[in-house]
């Protein structure tokens, strides 16, 4: 097997073993970059070659840090670096090298990763689609005239195209989730306060963007996400650290899973999606699961408003500064100044009113996992789309009103908290792949990974169908 094509634990155990060394690993994967990224445009800001390649020597001099030891990494560009720049996709930052890495990149350094650039995001991470004026457009490997997904696209096509083996990413809405379902890999959304955030915000009142990992296997996802967890004495709601690698080869058990559809015709889908996730259905359950479906146990509309007002408070609160100022409003895309007016239009009990409804939908649905263990919902509502269209403006003939209610289907989740593993579902008749969600009550991101494994055993979707570049 090609090193490249082996996930990144593989890649370790190899290291380890002394089957290949660090500089082997990093020659590999700065050849592979060099050959596809033009293509793909995923991997952004990467560093000098002739300093990752005497960093991959230094790590094999030196004594393993981890199971990242030596392995290559690019962090999404919405995440510190020290010594470089975080664009997060807007000229305004286009020069912002960082002074200092996050917390979220101290731990994967200390795990031994070598960090060595940035993966594409859109503009402040908004939006489910990967462009931006600074780097341009994340095309998807399976076809590069469509787009990648976002807003952890550019992360999704590298691991994608083989030029990472892991990589991490951001989930607001859905940014974990659905470009790991368009680029035929896995994506996780951990239980909201696993993962330590940013820890310049305010810390209290936004609990909707959490960072997460992004892998070719559930074993990766595993390892990563168990690096990435922990309590930040700096931020108030951290946790102890997930542990979920040691126990993620025992059998999940007999699930009771339950399959969520369109929400009792709530939700419109692009022709064809329904049906191929429900045959990726049947495969789930002849693995020994219950898989029945399951009436909307919330109103979708309610939600939907409840979710939009909480999200454009939050974005006003890191955009305000740049909307309110003349000279750098323009700067913003559309979409951006959208967020921001809204949130900036809102007095305190219209933000109060929406985490009520939020407060409701979490109550109900922690009564619902009393009967069933996993919800199952699409991971995108329409398949990858032009990647040079902003936005889906209708789907399934139904007009969006947003630029963001195309991916109304990861709200559930979202909104209240709740862990979610992208499963690769397969391949629909137009030969674009598709995921499905794994939705678990708060603090079962283990059984979501044991159960996500199990899949993984029986398809390997991500091996047994790579890109051809």
């Amino acid at each position: 097997m090609d090193i490249l094509d082996m996930d990144a634990r593989a890649q370790s155990a190899a290291l380890a073993a002394g089957d290949f060394s660090a500089a082997e690993l990093m020659e590999a994967t700065l050849a592979r970059i060099a050959e596809v990224n033009g293509r793909v445009n995923a991997v952004v800001a990467l560093r000098d070659a002739d300093s990752l390649m005497a960093e991959a020597r230094a790590a094999d001099a030196a004594p393993r840090k981890g199971w990242l030891h030596g392995i290559p990494m690019a962090v999404k560009d919405l995440a510190n670096v020290a010594g470089l720049v975080t664009t997060r996709g807007s000229p305004l930052f286009e020069r912002a090298v960082a002074p200092k890495d996050d917390p979220i990149v101290s731990r994967l350094r200390a795990a031994g990763a070598v960090i060595i650039g940035k993966t594409n995001t859109p503009e402040f991470g908004l939006g489910s689609h990967t462009f931006n004026p600074v780097h341009g457009a994340t095309t998807n490997p399976y076809d590069a005239r469509l787009s990648a997904g976002g807003s952890s696209g550019g992360a999704a096509a590298a691991l994608a195209a083989r030029m990472l083996s892991v990589a991490d990413g951001s989930d607001m809405m859905g940014s974990l989730r659905n470009p790991a379902g368009w680029n035929n890999v896995y994506g996780m959304r951990p239980t909201w306060g696993t993962v330590p955030g940013e820890p310049d915000r305010e810390l209290f009142l936004h609990q909707l963007s959490t960072l997460g990992p992004m892998a070719r296997s559930p074993a990766d996802l595993s390892a990563l996400l168990d690096t990435m967890t922990g309590a930040d004495p700096k931020q108030p709601h951290g946790q102890s650290p997930a542990d979920t690698l040691p126990g993620l080869f025992d059998a999940p058990g007999r699930l009771r899973i339950g399959w969520l559809g369109d929400w009792g015709g709530a939700l419109p889908f692009d022709a064809g999606i329904l049906p191929a996730s429900e045959v990726a259905l049947r495969r789930l359950a002849g693995l020994g699961h219950d898989v029945t479906p399951v009436a909307p146990p919330f109103s979708a509309d309610a939600m939907w408003d409840a979710w939009i007002t909480l999200r454009s408070f939050s974005v006003a609160t890191g955009l305000a500064d740049i909307y309110l100022n003349p000279e750098t409003r323009e700067a913003l895309k559309e979409a951006a100044q959208w967020e921001v007016g809204r949130g900036l239009a809102m007095d305190a009990m219209t933000v109060h009113r929406a985490s009520e409804v939020r407060s409701d939908w979490f109550r109900r649905a922690a009564d619902l996992f009393d009967d069933i263990d996993v919800l199952v919902l699409p991971s995108a509502q329409v398949w990858p789309f032009d990647v040079t269209q902003t936005y889906p403006t209708e789907v399934a003939g139904q007009v969006m009103d947003t630029y963001h209610r195309w991916m109304q289907v990861v709200v559930p989740a979202s909104l209240i908290g709740l862990p979610v593993v992208n499963i690769p579902a397969g391949f629909g008749e137009n030969g674009l792949p598709l995921g499905l969600q794994l939705i678990g009550a708060r603090g079962s991101d283990g059984l979501l990974l044991r159960l996500a494994q199990q899949w993984h055993a029986a398809t390997e979707w991500p091996q047994a169908r790579p890109p051809v570049i």
